[in-house]
């Protein structure tokens, strides 16, 4: 037996080596995910990890593949980003460690893809082949394979505009076959797919805030297809048909982005194709109530979060430029030349900032959204794509 003195000793000796043991390490750095966020490096195959309050880069995460119209969706947790690459590559980045967690090639050729609001499985969108292919969120195994057929034939497809909705499901659009597409993926081993008609080459599309309507653009036909979802058994309907009806189309050097489609103050502001101008609709009735000339032919028509109002960049060859529309007066009320070919912009979660790639000349420039000023720039590879991961939380990004 141990006198008690000597019991005491030998607590003591064992806390000052635990003691010691823990002094030696280095301390673990702590951070959160809310405000952090990628900026797509599309020349050298790699995303910067960025964080938005002190405007600086962390990061960098390379062997992503082929991003040249690379896409980014985040886990329920924001830990974790799903890169999806044009290329077929889907690869899941921890942001915390700036590393890849894992990666697959699941397609020849793809544009893009979603997260189902449980956040438990992915989708793929495919060019080639033509479809779109569901995966665990946390494995990347792959759950379901949908091709997108059609016709007599059997033939397959280009898959776009996918967008996640309530309840697990996808909808999307079927370039080639004139399709809308609803798959239910609540049970992701065994698919449901509806099938609804559209107008001619829907290229891409968005889902309204709340999950209820579905707009898909038509690259065949002057128009818009809209899906109420809540209301899918009355089918397809085509909204502002003919709206550039006895105008020539101009030629079309980057076809409109139609997930950075504005939904503010009760109405849509849509890019058109081939045209100057943005559309503005009236939400629910989607008659067109105003049209606004613009520099050049949009691109990305993208609402600040508190919907007052819409900035938008352009084509070539106007694609330095980026204007700013104020949604109560439904006109012009800035023009900004941030750099050489602004491909996107991504506002700060509460839109006190606005980021913008400028391609051509390797950068990020951040600007305050209250007096327009240029608050900072990022050395940036050729960016294009920023995403935040306050996406997370918003239904169709």
């Amino acid at each position: 037996m141990i006198p008690g003195s000597k019991v005491k000793r030998a607590v003591l000796t064992v806390s000052m080596l635990l003691l010691s043991a823990c002094a030696s390490q280095q301390p673990v750095a702590l951070r959160g995910t809310g405000d952090l966020g990628v900026v797509v490096e599309r020349a050298t195959g790699q995303l910067q990890v960025i964080e938005t309050t002190h405007r600086r880069a962390l990061a960098q995460v390379s062997g992503l593949g082929d991003l040249s119209h690379a896409s980014v969706v985040f886990s329920r947790d924001s830990r974790y980003a799903y890169v999806f690459g044009r290329d077929g590559g889907l690869t899941k980045v921890d942001l915390l460690t700036a590393t890849i967690a894992n990666r697959v090639v699941q397609a020849g050729n793809a544009i893009g893809g979603g997260i189902s609001q449980d956040g438990r499985i992915l989708v793929a969108q495919n060019y080639e082949p033509g479809g779109i292919k569901a995966f665990d969120a946390d494995t990347l195994e792959l759950l379901a394979d949908v091709p997108a057929t059609y016709g007599p034939d059997g033939k397959r497809s280009k898959v776009v505009g996918l967008a996640d909705l309530p309840g697990n499901r996808f909808v999307y659009s079927l370039f080639d076959a004139n399709e809308i597409r609803v798959t239910d993926l609540s049970d992701p081993r065994h698919p449901k797919t509806e099938r609804y008609p559209s107008g001619k080459q829907p290229y891409d599309a968005l889902v309204t805030p709340d999950g209820r309507y579905y707009i898909a653009g038509l690259f065949g036909e002057d128009g818009l297809s809209m899906l109420d979802l809540w209301h899918p058994e009355l089918g397809v309907r085509t909204i502002l048909p003919g709206y550039g009806r006895g105008e020539q189309a101009l030629p079309v050097y980057k076809m409109p982005h139609l997930r950075g489609w504005a939904v503010a103050a009760g109405r849509a502001y849509l890019p058109t194709i081939g045209r100057h101008e943005v559309l503005v609709v009236e939400l629910g009735s989607w008659k067109e109530i105003a049209r606004i000339p613009v520099k050049s032919q949009p691109v990305f028509v993208m609402a600040r979060p508190d919907g007052r109002e819409v900035w938008v960049n352009f084509a070539f060859p106007d694609n330095g430029w980026v204007q700013v529309i104020d949604t109560v007066g439904n006109a012009i009320v800035d023009t900004l030349q941030p750099g050489r070919a602004i491909l996107h912009m991504e506002f700060a979660p509460k839109g006190e900032e606005v980021w913008v790639s400028a391609r051509d000349d390797n950068k990020v420039v951040i600007y305050g959204t209250a007096k327009r000023d240029k608050r900072a720039e990022l050395p940036a590879a050729s960016p294009s794509g920023i995403f935040f991961t306050s996406r997370a939380f918003r239904t169709g990004f």
